[in-house]
Parts: C-alpha cells; structure tokens; sequence
C-alpha cells in the first residue's frame, strides 16, 4: 500500500504524462523544421498530437520562436516580394469569390427554410384548433358560474353563521338570567 496515498500517485503519473508531450513537441518541432514545413504553434500541436495550449507554454515557446525566427529570410528580394504581392492578391480574390459563393448559398438554403416553413403552416388544419378554443371558452364560462354561485351560497352561509351567532349569545344570555333567577329563589 502507499504510504504517501493515491494523489502522489496520480501527481506523478500526471507529470510523466506532461513531460512525455513536451517531448513530443519539441520532437515535432524538430521533424518539421527538418523538412523544411512552416513552423506554426499549431503545426506543431497537431503533428506533435498535443493541445495548441501546450505549445504556448513556457519552455516550448521559446523554442518555437527560435525556429520561426531561423526560417525567416534576413531581407526578402524584389522579386520575392513581387511574386508574394501578387499571391496575396490572387488568393484575397479567391477568397472573396468563396465567400460570395456561400452568402449566396447561405440565402437560398434561409429561402428554402422560409418556404418550406410557410407551406407547413398553411398544411395545418385550424378547425380542429378553433373547435378547441370554443371548447375552453365553455368550460371557463361554467367554471365562471360554479365560482359565482359559490361566491353567492359563500355570503348566504356567512350571513346565516351570523343569525346563528345572534341568536347563541341571545341564548346564552337568556340561559344566565334563568340560571340566576332559580339560584335567587332558593
């Protein structure tokens, strides 16, 4: 059994774990730069099988950098430049002519949705639901008069206890004075 329990245990499976990818990034970093691939943090998250986190991480950003910096050219020539202008160009235009595609198909896909939806609305049968609305309104106009004639029989009753009431003391009283007038006469 160990001493130290299972979160020591865990602690340390979890640092190997750490360590093994770190490994793992700083070896892909070194295969890509090896084959002459742009150096990205995502390029090598994902060569390396490890979240983009990991690679922003202090003592892999460094090395990350480093590369960066030794793949860039010192001073990139005219004509370098030139044919870097015009790619940009050429694929700013492409990604427009894209992005014009799928507002497009974005528009027809919503109008299809719009028709289809107002072909389903008018495909519902509202008689069934008109016989159901008259049906509620009769059971709350009936629920209306229960409660009305409750109301009513409420007040009758009220009334009558306070008859009752009058009419108990009365007795009470009465009771008293005869109770007295026997005690009296004895």
């Amino acid at each position: 059994m160990n001493p130290r329990g299972n979160s020591h245990t865990l602690t340390q499976a979890r640092r190997r774990t750490n360590l093994d990818k770190r490994q793992r990034a700083l070896t892909a970093l070194t295969t890509l730069e090896q084959q002459g691939e742009k150096i990205t943090h995502t390029a090598v998250a994902r060569t390396a099988g490890v979240s983009t986190w990991l690679t922003y991480a202090e003592g892999i950003r460094e090395h990350i950098e480093a590369a960066q910096q030794r793949q860039r050219p010192t001073t990139p020539s005219p004509a370098r430049t030139r044919g870097t202008t015009a790619m940009l160009r050429t694929e700013l235009e492409l990604a427009r002519q894209e992005i014009r595609a799928l507002r497009e198909d974005r528009d027809r896909m919503r109008q299809a949705i719009q028709h289809q939806l107002g072909q389903q609305l008018e495909a519902l049968d509202t008689g069934h639901l008109t016989e159901r609305v008259d049906e509620l309104t009769r059971n709350n106009q009936r629920l209306e008069d229960s409660l009305q004639q409750a109301t009513e029989e409420n007040y009758r009753l009220q009334a009558r206890v306070g008859t009752l009431e009058t009419d108990l003391a009365a007795a009470r009283t009465s009771l008293r004075r005869m109770i007295r007038e026997e005690n009296t006469n004895r």
